[in-house]
């Protein structure tokens, strides 16, 4: 492929946005009052209003002609047949086979792999909420640890925690992650072993963070119960590596595949996601899955002007590229989906920060945007104020449900007002005269001039807003699948490989060197900074 910024489509998009940004949002839906209808998509109980956003008939006619430049139906198409378009591991990407969505090229793979896996997760949920599960001592089994890092851990915390209310309230999730030893301490302290099972979540077996925790809660457990047999009652695997499962002490009936093919960052639809069923149910696991599978198909069918991932991506490429956004945040106005902007930076971020192109070559353009966020109505009495009246333009991503979970007088229409009121905030912002009128008199003030001033907000700020009917398991499955395949387009157009991570690797690796010169105190081969850190490390660890 040509270097991107040299297409004909990609020019034709930067000139066109230095022509139209000079006319504000507030200028075009006074221009367009079909704006909203032409800018949204409805599916049944979920909307995507994108009207808020400095775009145009052409803009967008032009983002198909890129689309086509890119060829992006080929790119699909080599996605969904399995190619290997993880170049640089070799590797097939195939997550979305996980939810069903196979083709005549896949669906041999799916029944072969994936189907038997769902059937394996679905008799031990079942085995597990009939109370056929137990401890060694008999006892029931309340609590459900965790152990992964990355994938293995920020996919199923955040659904657990977001689904919560569809959940099994006598069962505790936990989530060890970080080989920060409070992170392990504070969870060992709060359970029973006999009440308790581990999952070792770990597609290699051989993360080190994970396998620390692993050891040490295995140590925790032989200590408590005096015995090795409970061990392979409270023990379980989800990893591609049964042979390293089996020499920790795994029983192989109680470990659960995970493939090459499936990310981690991508993996909670698969065996990953073993504490979220048995914390909601397989049932409910299913409806996650089902959404998934819905814009799976949408994704795969939908013209471009219809695609919702598709618009998304193009929306995010014109404010990273052209109008130099380096940011991108995600407002979910939902307590349940505290976790989701931090699952969403996982995803994104270690997918689309790359630098060289599919082809070999240091790009010469902006690739992934850094995505940050917190749960609305949180933000608006912290951050916010940088983004109506900072020097930054922040495209932003707003979530809403249209009925809450739990209903409680006329909260939920104040959260959705909010909402609502942020966005049109954003867009309208407050014009000098508007100031004056609120003041009134100068003689009011003794600082008028400084007040007014600043009281005054340019507005102009873009934003996208998602409404679903309510927060689901069916409709939290569609809005990761939007984000997923809103991750694809973009890694497509920018021609980078959204499916590696060496940045993470290379990390790993030197953390691994570090440790070694730690415990050796060796200062040989490093900079004088790091040698300096270490000797200061040295002077006071007890």
């Amino acid at each position: 492929m040509s270097s991107l910024n040299k297409l004909s489509s990609w020019i034709d998009i930067g000139n066109h946005s230095k022509k139209i940004s000079g006319k504000s949002l507030n200028e075009m839906f006074k221009e367009d009052k079909d704006r909203f209808n032409k800018f949204s998509v409805q599916r049944e109980n979920l909307l995507l209003d994108f009207s808020k956003n400095h775009i145009d008939d052409k803009m967008m006619k032009l983002f198909s002609q890129l689309l086509d430049e890119i060829d992006l139906k080929g790119k699909m198409k080599d996605f969904y047949n399995g190619k290997k378009i993880n170049t640089s591991e070799n590797r097939s990407v195939l997550h979305f086979l996980l939810r069903g969505s196979y083709n005549s090229k896949t669906k041999e793979l799916y029944y072969r792999d994936v189907k038997k896996g769902l059937d394996k997760l679905k008799s031990f949920s079942k085995k597990f909420r009939n109370g056929d599960i137990k401890g060694n001592s008999g006892k029931k089994i309340k609590n459900i640890i965790n152990i992964g890092i990355g994938g293995s851990d920020l996919g199923p915390k955040m659904i657990c925690e977001a689904l919560k209310c569809y959940s099994n309230r006598d069962i505790q999730n936990y989530f060890i992650s970080n080989v920060d030893p409070s992170n392990l301490s504070e969870v060992l302290q709060n359970i029973d072993p006999n009440e308790s099972i581990f999952i070792i979540s770990s597609k290699s077996f051989g993360t080190i963070e994970t396998l620390k925790n692993a050891n040490i809660c295995k140590n925790w457990f032989h200590n408590h119960t005096k015995t090795n047999e409970d061990f392979k009652n409270h023990f379980f695997g989800v990893t591609a590596n049964t042979k390293r499962a089996k020499e920790f002490g795994i029983d192989e009936n109680n470990i659960f595949p995970i493939w090459d093919w499936v990310g981690g960052r991508y993996s909670l639809w698969s065996s990953v996601g073993l504490p979220i069923i048995l914390k909601i149910g397989f049932e409910n696991f299913e409806k996650l899955l089902s959404g998934a599978n819905e814009i799976d198909n949408h994704f795969k069918n939908e013209p471009y002007d219809k695609n919702i991932p598709i618009i998304l991506a193009c929306l995010g490429v014109l404010y990273n590229n052209f109008h130099n956004c380096e940011t991108h945040a995600i407002f979910p106005y939902d307590h349940y989906l505290k976790y989701l902007p931090v699952y969403l930076q996982q995803a994104d971020m270690e997918s689309n920060g790359k630098n060289t192109s599919k082809d070999s070559m240091e790009v010469k353009y902006s690739t992934g945007p850094i995505l940050w966020g917190d749960v609305g109505t949180n933000g608006q009495h912290s951050f916010f104020q940088l983004i109506h009246q900072g020097t930054k333009i922040i495209p932003c991503d707003f979530i809403g449900f249209v009925n809450s979970n739990n209903e409680k007088e006329e909260l939920h229409e104040i959260l959705l007002s909010n909402m609502i009121g942020q966005t049109m905030a954003l867009m309208k912002g407050k014009k000098m005269e508007e100031v004056e009128k609120e003041l009134g008199s100068k003689t009011n003030y003794l600082n008028y001039e400084i007040l007014k001033n600043s009281k005054v907000l340019k507005g102009n700020k873009p934003s996208n807003t998602l409404l679903f009917d309510k927060l689901t398991p069916y409709n939290l499955g569609r809005l990761i699948a939007i984000y997923e395949h809103k991750i694809f387009v973009q890694g497509c157009i920018w021609n980078i490989n959204s499916f590696d991570q060496w940045g993470v690797e290379l990390g790993k690796m030197l953390s691994d060197e570090v440790y070694k010169k730690i415990n050796k105190n060796d200062r040989s081969n490093i900079d004088n900074s790091t040698s300096g850190q270490l000797d200061f490390i040295k002077k006071f660890r007890q």
